[in-house]
């Protein structure tokens, strides 16, 4: 332990050190003297379990152990675009020389292990409240997937778009309802699920989506589900794009280009305008430079939607065009990825209808899916997830659709048309697949499973694809369906691509998607 306590510190973070191999234990510096241990537990929540905590208070640092490496590259990931604050501080995240904390006989650990077991409480909702549903294992008391949202000193418009992309990042956002009540802007957001709603309100209550202004008030709503009757700028059901728009409201277009073309309000989101700039920034901000004009409390630079872009403003630093539905998949390993499995496994979030791998350089593909919001919920959840070995990346295209090859023209088989593939998860608008997308886990449910088929002949198949199955279960009221959990969230990953749709016989195939339960 003595590297950490060791007093020349100071001399290794000059920048000139190497960047550590990806570790799931985490190194944040410049922590806030008064911050606490749930404050700090709270930056790792949305990104997985977090399973110990080191403060070092005298040094302003902390050590942050994650359940999984994926969940800590993820996490880094996210947070390098977008500095994170503590009490308005900025706080510098990095990989760990340390592959895991042996804490047990340390001091003053004992509120860490407090906060710790609190938070594994609430995640697993076993908190033992009297009326408290436990057999879904996460629903707290009272608590609701539904966010109410206000949004006070509202200095810039904020649209459904943009609240739909800052949510987005805490897990899939199934309908949202803006309004205004006693002068207010106000939000009605629902989650697939109340413990993304919990983590959203623990990480975004407080917060300034531009600088200085927008400020978010977040509290669990008394309805626990909402009824959009209409998909337009005021309100949307992700799970339905068969809505009609209703009473003529006009699109997002002219009120935004106003909102983004006139003089004095953000004239360009990435010059920090008047020292204004858009400041919640996710995945897809990767590559742009943070305006010099961000103060502290502001979330990072907010990659706009088309439409409030609508096409007339080139961003510095990004390839991508926000709002595109095709993604640029890059450092994958050329030798074992194919069209089909990327079809598979973007398939899992949206429907995909062609597939691009670069014949002069195999390891970046383009994925082009059915729309935007397709390809932004692929993009959130398999950027910095590891397949054959390599850990992936997706950001948005420059290309807005992917050319097929001419006749006679040389491609192996490297681009595929998948737009009239039987296997689209998502074809039927309100398909119950909208609302069980869930990140990448090791645990995955498969379905559609024929009465012969028994346990042994499941665990032999994975087993022969390569993994370790560590536990199995049918649903017991619904011998159809199972859970398998594998050795890591990689090789399920790798099982989902090989084996959804599997011909299990008697005309049955495999169905396979990633579970938010574990066994």
């Amino acid at each position: 332990m003595n590297s950490i306590t060791n007093g020349n510190d100071n001399k290794k973070f000059k920048g000139d050190r190497p960047p550590c191999s990806p570790s799931r234990v985490l190194h944040l510096r410049k922590i806030p003297s008064d911050v606490t241990e749930a404050e700090v537990i709270s930056l790792g929540l949305p990104f997985g379990k977090v399973t110990n905590l080191l403060m070092l208070k005298g040094k302003s640092q902390a050590f942050l152990e994650m359940a999984s490496e994926e969940a800590a590259v993820t996490m880094v990931n996210y947070y390098t675009p977008v500095t994170p604050h503590l009490r308005s501080q900025p706080v510098f995240i990095q990989y760990s020389n340390h592959r895991e904390l042996k804490t047990d006989n340390l001091p003053n650990q004992a509120r860490a292990q407090a906060a710790l077991q609190a938070v594994s409480a609430v995640q697993s909702g076993s908190l033992g409240l009297p009326g408290a549903p436990t057999n879904e294992g996460t629903i707290l008391p009272g608590q609701s997937p539904v966010l109410r949202i206000i949004i006070e000193n509202l200095f810039y418009p904020v649209t459904l778009e943009v609240l739909h992309q800052i949510f987005s990042k805490f897990g899939t956002v199934l309908k949202i309802i803006t309004f205004t009540k006693n002068n207010q802007f106000q939000a009605l957001l629902q989650y697939a699920d109340p413990l993304n709603a919990h983590y959203a309100k623990m990480a975004l209550d407080g917060q300034n989506i531009y600088n200085a202004c927008c400020t978010l008030r977040i509290d669990f709503s008394k309805l626990t589900s909402l009824n959009v009757k209409y998909n337009n700028d005021k309100s949307r059901d992700f799970t339905r794009l068969d809505l009609p728009t209703g009473d003529g409201q006009p699109s997002l277009e002219p009120p935004m280009a106003a909102a983004f073309g006139a003089p004095g309000i953000i004239s360009s989101p990435y010059a920090g305008a008047a020292g204004f700039a858009p400041a919640i920034g996710f995945p897809q901000a990767t590559g742009l430079s943070v305006p010099a004009g961000l103060g502290p409390g502001a979330l990072g630079p907010l990659a706009i939607t088309s439409s409030a872009v609508t096409g007339r403003m080139a961003m510095p630093g990004t390839g991508g065009i926000p709002g595109n539905s095709v993604l640029l998949v890059t450092n994958l390993n050329p030798d074992l990825v194919t069209p089909h499995g990327l079809f598979i496994l973007f398939g899992v979030y949206g429907d995909v209808h062609r597939v691009k791998i670069m014949f002069n350089k195999k390891e970046n593909a383009l994925v082009q899916m059915a729309d935007a919001n397709q390809a932004q919920l692929a993009m959130n959840h398999l950027s910095g997830q590891r397949l054959y070995g390599k850990v992936l990346r997706a950001t948005l295209s420059k290309h807005q659709a992917v050319q097929l090859p001419r006749e006679g023209q040389e491609d192996q088989g490297l681009t595929k048309d998948f737009s009239n593939s039987p296997l689209h998860r998502f074809k039927k608008p309100g398909s119950k697949n909208f609302q069980n997308i869930f990140p990448p886990s090791a645990t995955l449910h498969l379905s559609n499973i024929p009465p012969s088929v028994t346990v042994d002949d499941l665990k032999n198949l994975f087993t022969e694809a390569g993994c370790s199955v560590k536990a199995f279960k049918f649903f017991q009221k619904d011998r159809k369906m199972a859970l398998i959990q594998l050795g890591s969230v990689e090789e399920a990953i790798q099982a989902l691509i090989e084996l959804h749709n599997h011909d299990l016989g008697e005309n049955h195939h495999l169905r396979v998607s990633f579970s938010k339960s574990t066994i």
